[in-house]
């Protein structure tokens, strides 16, 4: 121990009391150290608001379009991500956009740091642009205006790398993943892969006895209470009413867990604590037509996903009509956006497969175990493994034949088959899936369905009352000034300003921690009270815990039981023995083009030359595997099978892929029978065609099973003998010796 025993008059002093002078100097030091971060952290949130254009980005932005100064403005702003130093930019590769959430913190989250969504993307050599916002909305402003001008930026983007290799990659956090699928099914032709990450798509979706978030709307009785927070603020929705939502989610972390953590570790803790706490405490507001619609349309409304969206020239947001490739990351330990909201929009917009595929339509979707809301954003593990993956493989993604898939990820390793074709730390592929995939994962009943409809009328029944009887009176008696009052007063932006230095008593707060600092004495690690005092916070964690659980199912059983009620069904509309889906038909404006353009690949199943045949033939052997693994990609671009014409873009390349993918769909039979007549007479031509696409196929593995059966009726129809030599030898594939 650092204090040792020593006589004392009266006897030796024993261990045990040792243990406890040594403990209560440090708890001393470690309590004002403590309040002083907290001083630190109020003078920061201080500084913060005081800037015109706060936000926790670590890159230097150069600023692009200002959405202020539009002919419809809004508090948006693009930006240019400046590369840090050592950091190489190939402005020919697309670019990725980052949009950034507006859920009430400030912007910046996609580059809170190194290890982030703006940092890895441009580690793998791509083009980065930031969508982040100031605090004030601008009059007028709405969701519809803000689409808009992100159409604008986009837009911008796309003429500033005329060259790149595909329309630019945009991820939307959060609340801006909806926002970008909004824009998407409005301006399909602006984007490339889309990546969406802890994004609710489907607000009723979920499991009962797990994150009851979902409720919250039926149990306060609707979106009325998100009116009158607007009329109390002037026209304006404070954000700190949202982060404070969150906040209930996890009443252990934010009571006890992120102060005491800090506490416990009040050496080494200030920094990370800080940073993170620029960021949560930047609150912004929204304007009360923007909260609502959200409220309305999306939250309690549910009608994103059911295509019941207009916009004020009357087209509609069906988000089948996206035809980028779409990247869902959501986790298991999400409990704000559960994987159920994150990916049953796929069921109410889609049969089946053959029916995503109908509509062009490619979907990746990945479910972490553990990670929960923030951390999709913030992690740096995950930053490192998933959203690197995705940065690196954009590519891949973006040619991936339609249908549904799920995305993998094993760790490379010496004993990796052609590792040097990994381009990072894992190895990424796409597995097939179907929607029984999505289902399993766990979702509403009827049953529920009829909850949460009527949840939704009651919510229409008593907006319209308050909006009728109160609303009125509410919006004569507050003044800008009181609404200005009353945000400064809000309980989240008081625990700042509180234990600011504008608090007189953390004068000596500072002085007391700058003298410590100098005579610091830290408790030994098997201090029997630090023991103690973990055991304590533990015991604090488990009692907030326990009644998070126990409110959390209290709400559950309220909700359920009063909107299941056949009366209250029956009396707002809802016919209890109805059976509620929200899945809509194919139209029959989109069967005929599909029938015509069904009609039309068939037709040219016998057109084409040595390049069409060797893409056909790779994706007749390769489905075989169910699965895309990133090594035969990037075997693919390294060979470039260049039969027979100049390079294809990458967008002719995948529109190839795509044309070739569905003849065989169509008629597998007759697509592979026209191969040989698509390839040259040459035989040495046909054997050089055969052997590239034997390596490609082996980049992932030896070709076995089913795959070597179809590789080898591959090889009939070419007219290669695979007794010959050189052909025997179904092994993986020796890169090196064709890398470009």
């Amino acid at each position: 121990m650092s204090i040792e025993n020593q006589n004392l008059p009266g006897g030796p002093m024993s261990g045990l009391v040792a243990s406890a002078i040594e403990y209560m100097v440090d708890a001393g030091q470690r309590s004002v150290l403590f309040l002083d971060i907290m001083r630190q952290r109020g003078d920061q949130y201080r500084e913060h608001i005081a800037q015109t254009a706060p936000h926790v980005l670590q890159y230097a932005a150069e600023l692009i379009i200002d959405g202020r100064k539009l002919d419809e403005p809004v508090n948006y702003a693009l930006v240019r991500i400046t590369p840090p130093k050592g950091v190489e930019i190939d402005m020919e590769r697309r670019p990725f956009i980052v949009v950034d959430p507006r859920a009430g913190h400030g912007p910046g989250i996609g580059g809170f740091k190194a290890d982030s969504e703006i940092g890895v993307a441009m580690k793998a050599g791509h083009p980065c642009y930031f969508v982040g916002f100031l605090p004030e909305p601008m009059p007028g402003q709405t969701i519809e205006r803000i689409a808009r001008a992100e159409a604008l930026f986009i837009e911008k983007v796309i003429s500033l790398h005329p060259k790149a290799d595909g329309k630019p990659c945009v991820i939307g956090n959060c609340q801006a993943g909806w926002a970008v699928m909004i824009l998407a099914s409005l301006r399909p032709e602006l984007f490339g892969p889309i990546i969406i990450a802890g994004a609710p798509l489907a607000y009723w979706a979920g499991v009962h006895g797990k994150y009851p978030m979902r409720y919250s709307g039926g149990l306060l009785g609707g979106s009325w209470l998100t009116a009158l927070a607007s009329d109390l603020g002037a026209g304006k929705f404070d954000g700190a009413w949202l982060v404070q939502n969150f906040e209930n989610q996890n009443p252990s972390n934010t009571l006890w867990t992120k102060q005491y953590n800090v506490y416990s570790k009040v050496d080494t803790e200030a920094d990370r604590y800080l940073d993170f706490e620029r960021w949560w405490g930047g609150h912004v507001n929204l304007n009360a037509e923007e909260i609502q619609f959200i409220v309305d349309e999306l939250f309690i409304g549910n009608n994103l996903a059911a295509g019941k969206i207009e916009m004020s020239d009357g087209q509609k947001v069906d988000l089948r009509n996206i035809r980028s490739p779409i990247l869902v990351f959501c986790s298991e330990g999400d409990n704000v956006t559960p994987p159920q909201q994150a990916l049953d929009w796929i069921l109410d917009c889609y049969a089946d497969v053959d029916e995503i595929r109908a509509y062009g339509q490619t979907i990746v979707y990945t479910v972490h175990q553990s990670v929960g809301h923030l951390g999709i954003f913030v992690s740096g593990g995950v930053a490192n493994k998933e959203h690197a993956e995705f940065s690196e493989n954009i590519d891949l993604i973006d040619v991936l034949p339609p249908g549904l898939y799920e995305a993998t990820f094993e760790a490379k390793d010496e004993e990796t088959t052609s590792s040097d074709l990994v381009v990072g730390k894992w190895v990424m592929r796409c597995e097939a899936r179907t929607l029984d995939d999505i289902r399993a994962l766990g979702g509403n009943s009827p049953e529920d369905e009829r909850r949460f409809a009527a949840a939704k009328r009651v919510s229409e029944i008593n907006l319209a009352a308050y909006r009728k009887f109160i609303q009125p009176w509410i919006r004569n008696i507050v003044s800008p000034q009181l609404a200005e009052t009353m945000r400064n007063l809000h309980p989240l932006r008081v625990q700042y300003e509180a234990l600011s230095s504008s608090n007189p008593l953390m004068a000596a707060v500072k002085s007391a921690a700058d003298e410590i600092e100098d005579h610091r004495k830290p408790v030994s690690k098997d201090n029997p009270f630090l023991a103690f005092q973990e055991q304590m916070s533990k015991q604090i964690v488990h009692a907030l815990d326990s009644w998070r659980d126990s409110t959390e199912a209290l709400s559950e059983t309220i909700f359920l039981n009063v909107y299941g009620s056949p009366a209250l069904q029956a009396a707002v509309g809802i016919d209890p023995a109805s059976d509620i889906s929200r899945r809509r038909e194919m139209s029959s404006e989109y069967r005929a083009m599909l029938e015509k353009r069904i009609a039309e690949l068939k037709s040219k199943i016998g057109e084409g030359g040595p390049r069409e045949a060797a893409i056909r033939s790779l994706l007749y052997v390769g489905s075989a595997r169910g699965m895309v693994d990133e090594r035969s990609i990037e075997a693919l671009r390294r060979v470039r099978l260049d039969y027979g014409g100049p390079r294809l873009a990458l967008s002719e390349f995948k529109m190839l892929v795509r044309e070739q993918f569905f003849m065989l769909l169509l008629d597998q039979e007759g697509a592979l029978a026209a191969i040989p007549k698509l390839l040259p007479e040459d035989s040495s031509q046909r054997r050089a065609l055969f052997a590239s696409m034997r390596e490609v196929l082996s980049a992932g593995g030896e070709i076995a099973g089913e795959r070597a059966t179809r590789l080898q009726r591959i090889a009939a129809l070419i007219g290669i003998d695979m007794g010959e030599e050189g052909v025997t030898n179904i092994a993986p594939f020796d890169s090196k010796a064709k890398a470009s």
